[in-house]
Order: structure tokens, then C-alpha cells, then sequence
């Protein structure tokens, strides 16, 4: 089973999801702040992530991920929307989490309190 690690923060945050599973989908498993105000239909840019290794063992950016990357904060060439990233092959997958989503994630859950805020 593939393992997806998420960094942040000066944290990681690791999990074993199944084939077919998208980076948002292993967040949510790992319980790793990434942001989805859509809901990860691929209509914002919220669960925008950098991916360090393994960007070989996911499904290919479509045309609307990279119209919806557009639109994001600090695109760089491994960025890749978390919602449209699906798991394809086995392996070792390590994900930064960008800035834009931790702030989605944060917004989305008041619940959480924000690391990057002091007392």
C-alpha cells in the first residue's frame, strides 16, 4: 500500500492509503491540515500541495487542474491540487503542504488552533 507523508510546519503527518486514492484523501486519512473549501471537486485551489517524491507515482495533471493552478498562490513545478492528484502505482510519496492551503485548512476549521499563531 502506498505511504503518503505531508509536511508542514516543521511536522509530518503519514498514512497508507489504497490505489486510486487522492492526495486530499490521504490528508484527511493522515488528519494532516490540508485546506478543501470545495470540497475536492476541482473547483478552488485550497488543497494546493508541492510534491517532493514520488510525483511519478501519481496520475497526470488534466487540463482543469492546471486551470484551477493557475489561479494559485505560489505555483511552482511540483505543484499539484490534492483533490486531483490520484495514487497510481506504489511507493514512497512525500507531499508539502503550501501555504495557501494551511490557511484554507485553518479558515475551514476554527475548531483547530492555528500553530503559526502565537498565544
Amino acid at each position: 500500500m502506498p505511504k503518503i507523508r505531508f509536511l508542514a510546519m516543521n511536522q509530518s503527518w503519514e498514512t497508507d492509503v489504497p490505489l486510486g486514492a487522492s492526495l486530499l484523501d490521504a490528508a484527511r486519512a493522515a488528519d494532516a491540515p490540508e485546506g478543501s473549501a470545495c470540497g475536492g471537486v476541482c473547483a478552488c485551489s485550497t488543497c494546493h500541495v508541492y510534491v517532493r517524491e514520488g510525483r511519478q507515482l501519481l496520475s497526470e495533471p488534466e487540463e482543469a487542474e492546471e486551470d484551477i493552478l493557475d489561479k494559485a498562490f505560489d505555483v511552482r513545478l511540483d505543484s499539484r491540487l490534492g483533490c486531483q492528484a490520484k495514487v497510481e502505482r506504489d511507493g514512497p510519496i512525500t507531499v508539502e503542504i503550501a501555504t495557501e492551503s494551511l490557511d484554507a485548512f485553518y479558515n475551514e476549521h476554527p475548531d483547530h488552533a492555528d500553530p503559526r499563531k502565537s498565544g
